[in-house]
């Protein structure tokens, strides 16, 4: 053979001995996708039987926990039933005492009313037997005295009368000694008769403040066309506007001391500006608001500067200028605080106590009534309310709460702040009554005083805030002297008009003098 032949059988043997390669090759490949597909299925069915076993472990636990919860659930509702089981058994109990009880108070009342029927039987006996006994005293009287019926009346009438009038007083002693637990009340009832007295010229000072126009016409011009200017000046202040028959003068009404000073100074300058109309208003009124919120501030921090306190917050600052446009009686809220801080703080350097101290607690005893209009409340309440939220000094929270005498006073500064108080407001002129006035109500005070029996001197004193009386002893004795004080009272209440209280003290005093020769 030849090369090409040899090439030829060597090609073809090369080619069988590949495809028998390929073909074991083949066989091989299939043997191990059979074995790996035969453990996939046994590992398949392991994990099947392996989450069969956990589902039906899962299974049994779960009808477990809900069996259990089930018989909680049973028990709690067994003891809900038994509890409201004994409720209504206690229930039914606590009526069959209830239904026993008022049985028995039935009962207890026929009995009642029984012996007050026997009691008003005896004592219609009684006074038959009393009115005979009389008639024979009174026969008595005429035979043995040689007196008329008349005369043995007056006499009898005479005694009877000094003698009731000594238990009379005794009993209204006793009865005041027991009302002292109702003192607030009656402190708050007296208060409230106070202002009811002087409600009238009070509430006008505080409430209105008039303007003054050029002539008649401007009215119509406030007015404006069917009312558009009033309405609308009376929406944007906040105010009431009267406007009367009184020539040249409309009156601007609001209880807030803030609005109604806005609005006085936005009609001023439209009556001086003229031109009344909707936009001029409100760009007016504007500014007036900001003048005023400026004099407010300004107002607080000069208040501050001349006392020499130091800074203070901003709040508070505000409130003491709004006390500028405040008035009690007359007197000016900021100024009658300055006053009361300036006398706090000289009493305070007499005593050697911390003079800036009272200084600031007498400025701030009346900071809440610049609330007082806004907020419900006293301003005693508010002022102290108000002081703790800006962490002011226990001594001057305590001064603002005792000031009136509503709590205890816990420092000497505290009664000084109270003293002030009174001084401020008590020295003549600070309030709205002229010096005749306030001579003649210290003299009216001593003439009512000298109409009873007994007395012997009156004096009105502490600005007429005080009366005291000095009786005679052989004539009054304590207990009348009890009364009397009541007597005084009810006649200074019935007859005066005055701002405030009197205190009246009757005082006795017996005095035994001998000289020796």
């Amino acid at each position: 053979m030849d090369n090409v032949g040899w090439a030829f059988v060597g090609a073809l043997i090369g080619l069988v001995i590949a495809a028998a390669i390929a073909v074991f090759v083949f066989f091989a490949l299939i043997k191990g996708k059979q074995s790996k597909a035969e453990r996939i299925v046994r590992d398949a069915e392991y994990e099947a039987e392996k989450i069969k076993k956990n589902a039906e472990i899962d299974s049994k636990q779960a009808l477990l926990e809900q069996k259990n919860e089930a018989e909680k659930e049973f028990a709690k509702r067994r003891q809900e039933l038994d509890k409201q089981r004994n409720d209504l058994s206690l229930r039914e109990q606590n009526i069959d005492r209830r239904d026993m009880a008022l049985i028995e108070k039935e009962n207890s009342l026929e009995q009642k009313e029984n012996t007050l029927n026997r009691q008003i039987a005896e004592n219609q006996k009684l006074t038959i037997s009393l009115n005979e006994k009389v008639d024979s005293i009174v026969k008595e009287l005429e035979t043995v005295a040689h007196m008329t019926e008349k005369e043995a009346h007056d006499e009898i009438i005479f005694r009877v009368e000094g003698k009731m009038n000594q238990e009379i007083a005794q009993y209204m002693k006793e009865r005041e000694e027991d009302a002292k637990a109702e003192a607030d009340e009656k402190a708050k009832m007296l208060l409230s008769l106070a202002i009811s007295k002087h409600a009238q010229e009070v509430v006008v000072e505080r409430t209105t403040n008039t303007v003054a126009l050029p002539n008649d016409e401007m009215k119509g011009r406030i007015i404006g066309r069917e009312g558009r200017n009033i309405k609308v000046l009376e929406t944007l202040m906040g105010v009431d506007i009267l406007i009367d028959d009184t020539p040249e003068t409309i009156t601007v009404s609001c209880f807030n001391p803030i609005r109604r000073e806005i609005a006085t100074k936005t009609l001023e300058a439209l009556i001086s500006d003229g031109r009344i109309q909707q936009a001029r208003i409100e760009e007016i009124y504007n500014k007036c608001k900001n003048e005023v919120e400026e004099n407010i501030m300004q107002a607080g921090q000069d208040a501050v500067f001349k006392l020499g306190l130091g800074r203070m917050p901003k709040e508070e600052i505000e409130l003491l200028g709004r006390l500028k446009y405040r008035t009690s009686y007359g007197q000016n809220g900021l100024e009658h605080s300055i006053e009361v801080a300036q006398l706090c703080g000289v009493m305070a350097a007499e005593l050697g106590l911390d003079q800036t101290l009272a200084k600031r607690a007498g400025l701030l005893h009346d900071i809440g009534k610049a609330l007082d209009y806004e907020i419900e409340g006293s301003h005693v309440e508010l002022g102290a309310k108000f002081a703790k939220k800006y962490g002011e000094n226990p001594v001057v929270i305590n001064s603002i709460e005792s000031h009136h005498g509503d709590v205890p006073q816990k420092s000497v500064i505290a009664v000084l702040v109270q003293a002030a108080d009174t001084l401020s407001a008590a020295r003549p002129g600070a309030r709205s009554e002229t010096l005749e006035k306030y001579i003649k109500r210290l003299e009216q005070l001593e003439e009512i005083t000298s109409q009873f029996d007994g007395v012997d001197q009156a004096y009105a004193m502490q600005s007429g805030r005080e009366l005291r009386v000095i009786v005679m002893p052989d004539k009054i004795n304590d207990l009348a002297a009890y009364k009397m004080a009541q007597d005084i009272r009810d006649k200074i209440e019935s007859s005066m008009t005055y701002p405030g209280q009197i205190k009246v003290t009757v005082i006795r005093e017996y005095r035994a003098v001998e000289t020796a020769k």
